[in-house]
């Protein structure tokens, strides 16, 4: 009589911890991951040691958008032991991009107001973006996405590499979540003067 029960309740236990688990995959694989920020591009945006949660359903039906902050598998150039990178959505397929030497970014001859850029002090001037001395402007494919960081000179981006594919993205990064004291949405910021490109 005692045998019956106790199977019964280890078979409980295995299903339960078998159902978790599939769960868990599937959120990880095709719904969120969570992410752990390593690198100094996106600062003061995201700090090192930030996690952020990264959206990975609705980019299937709801294109990446300018302002979007992704993260992505690197160029095998580029990477860093598999680390994934973190950067922005700058340029959308479509786009063309370019950095002028008032160090501005334009997309179709029309400059960016980008107010997340890094700045040395609080309240201080912003960075401004170079472009590598080979290349300075670059015209985005279908299914291609042009990434920087906010942290301009420190940041390897798409002005090195060049676009990255979408199939590349991992997801849309859009809650930080970790220390709780910045526990927040990460807002896309909308730019005067330009439509998305797929409008």
């Amino acid at each position: 009589m005692t045998k019956r029960p106790a199977l019964g309740c280890l078979f409980e236990i295995v299903e339960t911890l078998v159902l978790t688990l599939i769960i868990f995959v599937v959120i990880q694989n095709f719904v969120a991951q969570p992410y752990k920020v390593q690198q100094q591009s996106m600062e003061r945006t995201l700090e090192p040691e930030q996690y952020v949660l990264v959206d990975k359903l609705t980019p299937r039906f709801d294109a990446y958008k300018r302002g979007d902050i992704v993260v992505f598998t690197p160029p095998e150039d580029w990477g860093d032991n598999g680390t994934p990178f973190i950067k922005r959505v700058i340029g959308e397929a479509g786009d063309t991009v370019e950095i002028r030497d008032d160090g501005l970014v334009y997309i179709d001859d029309v400059a960016l107001e980008e107010p997340y850029i890094y700045a040395d002090e609080e309240g201080g001037p912003s960075q401004a973006t170079t472009a590598p001395l080979e290349q300075a402007k670059w015209t985005i494919a279908e299914n291609e996405v042009f990434l920087m960081g906010d942290h301009r000179s420190n940041s390897a981006d798409s002005r090195t590499f060049g676009p990255v594919e979408v199939d590349q993205v991992i997801g849309r990064a859009w809650l930080r979540y970790w220390p709780l004291d910045t526990f927040g949405i990460l807002p896309a910021p909308t730019y005067a003067g330009l439509a998305p490109a797929d409008s």
